[in-house]
């Protein structure tokens, strides 16, 4: 009888799970390193040639041109969108598409950032070729300051060397995140640059959640007779009523100039729940000063006051005199929450 074939040990799930974390903890360290490289370099050479980049970018007459192929294209395609979608208008051409045509997209006013971490793919060469004919400026990002692109490029950000996080070192993975940081970077520092505002980013990012973040209080509240509001001397019977009807478990209480002078919620009758509250007037049972938020406050700061302060209706007020009432459930209709 044949002896029966001994099993083979198997690494329990528990064992690999354990191998995945490990691995996924080296590959995060490597690319820290990566990113503390480039932090490093900014300090120290590459920061003059990043402001006299970001300067030449400002001050061009048409767009900004990201290019790249391979893993470089795929980060200049996010940088490209990054660049347009915080007021640098910009847009990517793929640098092997570019010799079938697509040079026809770039103009003598645009500057184009050509990515490439070699900086020696032969088809960027026609590309570099055209910018030198029509005299367009060129900024390479690349990580070989005596490769072809940096010394045609006007201003050529080199980047330090890095191991990839790829146990091979083969894989683009540190590589590409360094490119990534460096194009955000230049991104963020033409938006500040610029003053470019939340306003302004609403106005190129409409769509999402996202664009319902940046909408105006103005655009979600309930105003006109929708708001639930009575006068200073009011009976509590009566603030009841508007309350109930209204449906926003709150009632604001106003003055006699018209102005927000308090506010009667839900959790302010629990709390004063006494045999003659009915009878109250409004005025001993308010929170006083109550929180109100402007009606040109951005949708996402009226989440954050509502979350904050953890409750779910807002007054909306213009010049301290209530315009309209803000819900939790306004913004979540709207998506922003």
């Amino acid at each position: 009888m044949a002896n029966p074939k001994p099993l083979m040990a198997k690494s329990s799930g528990t064992d690999s799970a354990n191998a995945a974390v490990k691995s996924a903890l080296r590959t995060l360290e490597a690319e820290a390193g990566g990113i503390a490289a480039v932090t490093a370099a900014l300090q120290s050479d590459l920061g003059a040639l990043f402001n006299a980049a970001a300067e030449l970018i400002r001050n061009a007459k048409g767009r900004l041109i990201v290019t790249g192929l391979g893993k470089s294209g795929h980060i200049g395609r996010k940088v490209a969108a990054t660049f347009a979608s915080t007021g640098t208008p910009a847009f990517f051409v793929h640098a092997a598409e570019a010799s079938h045509g697509d040079l026809g997209m770039i103009t003598a006013d645009d500057v184009i950032l050509a990515l490439s971490w070699s900086g020696e793919q032969p088809e960027m060469r026609n590309l570099i070729n055209y910018a030198a004919r029509f005299r367009i400026p060129l900024i390479a990002i690349t990580a070989e300051r005596e490769s072809t692109l940096a010394k045609a490029a006007d201003f050529a950000l080199t980047l330090p060397k890095a191991r990839e996080a790829c146990p091979h070192n083969l894989a683009p993975t540190t590589s590409s995140l360094m490119m990534l940081a460096l194009g955000d970077a230049l991104a963020i520092a033409l938006l500040e640059g610029r003053g470019f505002t939340s306003v302004d980013f609403s106005v190129l990012h409409p769509g999402g959640k996202l664009g319902a973040m940046l909408k105006y209080t103005r655009d979600l509240m309930h105003s006109g007779n929708a708001v639930p509001l009575k006068p200073l001397g009011t009976k509590m019977s009566d603030a009841l009523v508007e309350m109930t009807s209204k449906g926003f478990g709150c009632v604001g209480i106003v003055d006699n100039r018209g102005q927000i002078a308090g506010i009667v919620t839900d959790g302010d009758l629990r709390r004063q729940m006494r045999p003659d509250l009915m009878t109250a007037l409004v005025d001993e049972v308010m929170t006083r000063n109550p929180k109100t938020i402007d009606r040109d406050t951005l949708a996402g700061e009226a989440l954050e006051m509502l979350n904050s302060s953890k409750i779910t209706a807002l007054i909306v007020t213009d010049a301290n005199k209530p315009v309209g009432i803000v819900h939790l459930h306004d913004l979540l209709r709207a998506g922003v929450a």
